[in-house]
């Protein structure tokens, strides 16, 4: 009788202590564990995150870290740390959790507007994505990738247009190139290349006149007018005489791309560089901004007139006055440089 008790006893003990380990096992796995009152959160784990790493960005996140700990030991986790960009809901256990980092890497929306140079483009997307700015310039310039799709050093910029696109955050420099090659090369479909030949320009030579277009005018109904223009001094064998392009030469020549060139003078006009279109016929060697599909298309759509000449209207401020004759041009020039001045606009 004696040893049928201890026996029930040492059943009663393991039992409770059983049911206790259970329960203790299932709280750290099943329930409820985020410290947040929002409906979501977001952790980024790094390529070369440990899980010590991942548990430094998670504590806050997190009501018990110790159990979150001993859960993703168990789950494996600890030694299979996946980068990416995840979500926690608000509510989730530890199981939840580690099944989402783990598994459920979600896409990051970046975006890039009109920039300068591939060096600007490089630091505004590496701060969307994982990604340095170096290695991003590094594989935008590749001299091999650039020469196997018809571009160059100064075309590059060519290749990538204004738009937000969806990205996994931890995507590699070499995907991100390559995503905007795709872009490219869906953007130029059979019509817009079509129109490109019938202008008797490639595409890069496109896409420069409308860097020039872009910085002209903001207004999107103004283009058109404005290619059409620069597209009737091609046809003559007119120089250009774009002054954006002489901003941009002067910047080049001195190496200070944060220089703010309000008015072009006299001086800046004898800039020497292929992009100073007062000194060089012809299309600049490459793009001198980074224009918005609408003045890419404004090109390719130019308005078919006789202007060859335009000018700032301060009657109509961001529109100009276009002209046809180089004697109209210069009474709305001088027009212009008296207002100009009365604003006290030396540089």
């Amino acid at each position: 009788m004696y040893i049928k008790k201890i026996l029930l006893a040492i059943v009663l003990i393991t039992v409770i202590v059983g049911g206790i380990f259970a329960y203790t096992v299932y709280a750290n796995i099943f329930t409820p564990n985020t410290a947040f009152e929002n409906d979501k959160a977001y952790l980024f784990v790094g390529s070369e995150a440990s899980f010590d790493t991942v548990m430094e960005d998670i504590a806050p996140l997190l009501n018990d870290v110790n159990s979150f700990a001993a859960v993703a030991k168990r789950k494996g986790y600890t030694t299979n740390v996946k980068p990416g960009h995840y979500a926690i809901a608000k509510g989730m256990s530890n199981n939840e959790i580690i099944n989402s980092i783990r598994s459920k890497n979600l896409p990051v929306k970046i975006s890039f507007n009109n920039q300068e140079r591939l060096e600007n483009l490089a630091g505004r997307v590496s701060a969307q994505l994982e990604v340095d700015s170096l290695t991003l310039l590094n594989v935008m310039k590749d001299p091999a990738f650039l020469k196997k799709n018809n571009l160059n050093a100064q075309t590059a910029l060519s290749m990538y247009l204004p738009n937000s696109y969806e990205f996994f955050w931890n995507s590699s420099a070499e995907a991100f190139r390559d995503r905007m090659l795709k872009e490219y090369q869906r953007f130029w479909n059979d019509s817009r290349i079509a129109k490109a030949r019938a202008l008797k320009l490639t595409q890069s030579e496109v896409y420069t006149i409308a860097s020039i277009v872009q910085k002209e005018t903001a207004k999107v109904d103004e283009r058109p007018r404005v290619a059409g223009v620069y597209l009737n001094r091609i046809r003559k064998g007119i120089k250009l005489d774009a002054d954006p392009t002489v901003i941009y030469a002067v910047k080049s020549v001195k190496n200070d791309w944060d220089m703010q060139i309000k008015r072009v003078l006299y001086r800046d006009l004898e800039t020497v560089s292929p992009y100073n279109t007062y000194r060089n016929r012809g299309i600049p060697p490459g793009p001198i901004y980074m224009p918005d599909i609408s003045s890419i298309d404004a090109v390719l759509n130019a308005e078919k007139h006789d202007y060859y000449y335009f000018v700032a209207n301060v009657e109509r401020f961001g529109y100009h006055k276009f002209a046809m004759t180089l004697a109209q041009h210069n009474a709305n020039s001088a027009a212009y440089r008296r207002w100009i001045s009365r604003q006290g606009v030396k540089r």
